[in-house]
């Protein structure tokens, strides 16, 4: 199969729409790990920043875009870059909205604060609102889920077991 060469557009919305490949509803523009697209010429240059710095994600990911701008025509090239830090704060809406459909519990939107000066210690307890009933009268069974950035949750409303995307 021979390439098919493509406006800058279509090979940026293309690896805007990559899912992600441990959360296939979700994809990595959604969860805001794509900093930037940049074509030049025939050559596109993609920054992404990983939920953490040992997401064990970030191979695929970068697989996965190389391939998509290849089948575009074009050369990927792939830059990862660790600051700033990424934070649930770059979800978007549609992220969280997709999340909360497949069962995850997503960021509400308020990452931690990270404050200049002493450590703020915040001792009340977390409300998360069940994806299955909208209950927030859930309980954290353990806080690392399927991976390191979900923790495992149950509602006490409806009983159902669910994880939580952790805010970071």
């Amino acid at each position: 199969m021979s390439a098919v060469t493509v406006s800058a557009h279509d090979v940026e919305r293309a690896v805007r729409q990559i899912p992600d490949p441990e959360i296939p509803v979700i994809s990595i523009d959604d969860l805001g790990i794509v900093r930037d697209i940049v074509v030049e010429g025939d050559t596109v240059h993609v920054t992404i920043t990983p939920t953490y710095s040992g997401c064990p994600a970030v191979q695929a990911i970068t697989d996965h875009i190389g391939q998509t701008v290849r089948r575009c025509g074009m050369v990927p090239d792939v830059v990862t870059t660790l600051s700033p830090a990424w934070t649930t704060d770059w979800m978007s809406d549609r992220g969280r909205e997709s999340l909360r459909r497949f069962g995850i519990a997503p960021p509400d939107g308020t990452g931690p604060v990270r404050p200049d000066g002493p450590v703020v210690v915040d001792l009340s307890v977390r409300r998360v609102t069940c994806p299955t009933c909208g209950s927030r009268d859930t309980e954290e069974l353990s806080r690392f889920g399927s991976t390191a950035c979900k923790a495992l949750r149950r509602c006490r409303a409806c009983r159902e077991p669910f994880e939580e995307f952790k805010a970071i």
